[in-house]
């Protein structure tokens, strides 16, 4: 029978007091890795993931960083490695939120904000975490992106700015570091179902209707492909962008 078995592994997953952070921390967790749960203003949240890990007998902690701040990164890394050791994989999820406009009218701060929580975030968590992984000649870099980078659709300029930049960036981490045995993927959620969308539903039809699903898809999914990227299972799968969004974008070839 294949099982996800991360026994042993030690996980970082940054912005893990949100939306899909939580959910791919506890189930990280609950593959058996031990995980990081990073947050930057959210402690509160953040203890509430470390608490759920641990009620189901899994092992966590919380730590603080700004993942756009070398310094700051750092010295995260040193605090995982000294309660819970080197991490094995690292789940690039935080990103800065703002207010969606168009191009003429974005704020050009929005535009360095997603440049620096999507693509330098990716550049800082790298250079901190990936020189044990190259030691170990194991490690995952997976990072999350999104449907919205192959839409292209109005108002998305400064995410997809950002996301876009990231995706070039570990296209390029993934051919420098894959003769250590290191893979690096990104994850491209769709509209998901998350907590917020539970307590209050979205008026979703339009987006279902051009779903080949016909339907939103849930937390647990972003985090159910997390899980098997960062497995053995997926050993042999690196560079690849992948859309979960019930067949909404196509990557083509």
């Amino acid at each position: 029978m294949l099982q996800i078995d991360l026994t042993n592994k030690v996980a970082v997953v940054t912005g893990a007091s949100g939306e899909l952070g939580r959910v791919i921390s506890r189930t990280l967790a609950d593959c058996g890795a031990a995980v990081a749960v990073h947050y930057f203003r959210g402690e509160e949240r953040a203890r509430a993931v470390v608490n759920d890990i641990h009620q189901a007998s899994g092992r966590a902690i919380a730590v603080q960083a700004d993942v756009t701040d070398q310094a700051s990164v750092l010295a995260m890394r040193d605090s995982i490695g000294a309660q819970l050791g080197t991490a094995d994989i690292i789940v690039n999820n935080a990103v800065h939120q703002y207010d969606w406009t168009s191009v003429l009218e974005q704020d050009p701060a929005d535009y360095e904000s997603q440049f620096r929580t999507c693509t330098l975030h990716n550049v800082l968590m790298a250079k901190a975490f990936v020189p044990a992984m190259i030691e170990k000649r194991w490690g995952r870099v997976i990072a999350i992106n999104t449907e919205c980078t192959m839409q292209s659709g109005p108002s998305m300029s400064a995410y997809i700015s950002g996301k876009g930049g990231q995706d070039r960036l570990l296209r390029v981490l993934a051919k420098e570091i894959g003769e250590h045995q290191i893979t690096v993927n990104q994850v491209a959620p769709g509209w998901m179902i998350s907590d917020r969308y539970r307590e209050t539903p979205a008026d979703d039809a339009g987006y279902r209707a051009g779903v080949p699903l016909r339907r939103r898809g849930y937390d647990q999914d972003i985090a159910n492909t997390v899980a098997f990227v960062a497995s053995d299972l997926a050993e042999f799968i690196s560079g690849a962008y992948i859309p979960v969004c019930g067949g909404n974008v196509m990557p083509t070839v």
